[in-house]
């Protein structure tokens, strides 16, 4: 009986299990866990006022992310990938940035695990990207990856995905491009267009029909904004897009680019 005790006790005593991140930058791959991250030379506690995540002031030890992002330069492109499917597309400018707005990986310490997300549901654990200051450099919700898996370096999307690009041929300042600007920002990383991206969490938005196909101009504008008006569901996890993240003018262009691309379902896509 006694050494069942001690063995009870000694078992209570290890640490938790940490859990993995894994960086691909470049040519290599590396791991790091939870421990040694929390234990980062540079790694110190935070406070984040109206976590995007959990809508209130959270606390987390965090590191700076630029810390991690060895060799990453400003003009290279990053996509954080979220155990769930989620599949957020940055540049990685805004993340080496020590300001105005900051990015920061928390790191959930396996001891004293984060709250959960709402009733059934886990942390944004055990790796979160969190911003300092997101509304001085324009942070969407959809640059604030929970329970992230994995950080890579990749090809720009236009440049992986040619069929979510607009028709050659369009100026710069059009709508549709700047439109197209504004899905990989807040749409890419939960939806595929046209089969192409690499989120695994969200339907087609072309394939079988674009939304703008279906949805009566005015109840689409609704349904961004908040999708609660109109669908309502326990399971529902699409977020709204408010003016302060999406204004009207964004949302024109972003409604545009859609409309467009309903005319442009490639061949490959549709089989």
């Amino acid at each position: 009986m006694r050494r069942c005790l001690m063995l009870l006790l000694a078992l209570l005593s290890l640490p938790a299990h940490a859990a993995q991140l894994t960086l691909e930058l470049g040519g290599t791959s590396r791991q790091w866990d939870s421990e040694a991250l929390l234990k980062h030379p540079q790694a110190r506690e935070i406070r984040i006022d109206q976590d995007v995540s959990y809508n209130k002031t959270m606390r987390y030890r965090a590191v700076p992310l630029a810390a991690l992002l060895t060799g990453i330069r400003p003009e290279d492109h990053l996509q954080a990938v979220a155990l769930d499917g989620f599949a957020a597309e940055m540049p990685a400018g805004p993340l080496l940035q020590s300001g105005p707005a900051q990015a920061w990986l928390a790191v959930e310490d396996p001891r004293q695990p984060w709250p959960p997300l709402g009733p059934d549901k886990p942390s944004a654990g055990p790796f979160y990207l969190v911003w300092t200051r997101p509304q001085a450099s324009g942070i969407s919700p959809e640059q604030w990856p929970f329970q992230v898996a994995s950080i890579r370096r990749l090809a720009p999307v236009a440049e992986r995905f040619p069929a979510l690009r607009p028709a050659p041929g369009l100026s710069a300042s059009d709508p549709v491009n700047r439109g197209f600007a504004l899905f990989q920002k807040n749409c890419l990383a939960c939806h595929r267009l046209n089969n192409a991206g690499d989120a695994q969490f969200g339907p087609d938005l072309n394939l079988p029909y674009n939304p703008t196909e279906y949805f009566h101009p005015e109840f689409l504008r609704r349904y961004i904004r908040n999708p609660q008006d109109l669908r309502q569901w326990p399971q529902a996890r699409m977020p709204g897009f408010s003016k302060e993240v999406l204004t009207d003018a964004d949302l024109d262009a972003l409604l545009a680019y859609l409309s467009h691309m309903a005319g442009r379902k490639t061949p490959t896509a549709a089989r």
